[in-house]
């Protein structure tokens, strides 16, 4: 009689171990989830997040920080050399304004004066800048950038005389130097010949004298 020996195969069902925490897991490494690193295949090449489809491209501007941006010099220079705030009497009441009288010049021998009135100084300002260039001259200059010989001119009670004074620089004073100086005129002397503090008439009076300069100088009359 054979004894047959029969083993009952009992299937060994032991849990797996839960993954300690802080750990890492192979699912981080070869997942779906977590298969590429950040910044790789999301954002394009190994650039990480400026390097793919989002931020490949540069942008259309340039650097935020950088590029060479240059401002445009204007092409005339102009000087404040009066500004009031001036009321208009209405039936409602009283309006506020601004008057702005300046002179406007290249330095190379043409210059201007202008007067702009407006609500804002701004605004004022743009309008005698305006002013200043249709009304500007070409003073004749000689070849040192100085008058050829003298002038004198007189607008309201404003008399001014303009000399040339070699070698001794520029010699003026009030809103005679500023018209002088944006005219890119050199060794010059001026003088106000009239008591007028006024100088919006002090400077007119100026530009009326060097447009009656002239290339020659006058003959002598007998």
């Amino acid at each position: 009689m054979t004894e047959t020996t029969t083993q009952q195969n009992t299937p060994n069902q032991t849990a797996a171990p839960s993954p300690v925490r802080g750990t890492s897991s192979p699912r981080s490494f070869g997942g779906p989830r977590g298969g590429a690193p950040r910044g790789g295949a999301r954002s394009g090449g190994p650039a990480g997040r400026g390097g793919g489809a989002r931020g490949g491209a540069p942008r259309k501007g340039g650097p935020r920080g950088g590029g060479s941006f240059e401002r445009v010099r204007p092409e005339y220079d102009s000087k404040l050399i009066q500004i009031r705030r001036v009321t208009r009497v209405v039936s409602g009441g009283r309006r506020f304004s601004f008057s702005v009288a300046l002179v406007a010049g290249n330095r190379k021998g043409s210059v201007g004066v202008g007067i702009g009135k407006a609500a804002d100084t701004s605004l004022a300002v743009e309008k005698a800048t305006k002013n200043a260039k249709k009304n500007m001259i070409k003073v004749r200059l000689t070849n040192e950038m100085s008058i050829p010989h003298r002038v004198e001119a007189k607008e309201a009670s404003a008399c001014v005389m303009i000399m040339p004074a070699p070698g001794r620089g520029m010699v003026a004073g009030s809103s005679v130097r500023n018209v002088l100086e944006l005219a890119g005129i050199k060794n010059v002397s001026a003088k106000i010949l009239s008591g007028s503090k006024n100088k919006l008439n002090n400077a007119r009076a100026a530009v009326k004298a060097l447009d009656q300069i002239q290339t020659k100088k006058p003959a002598k009359t007998a």
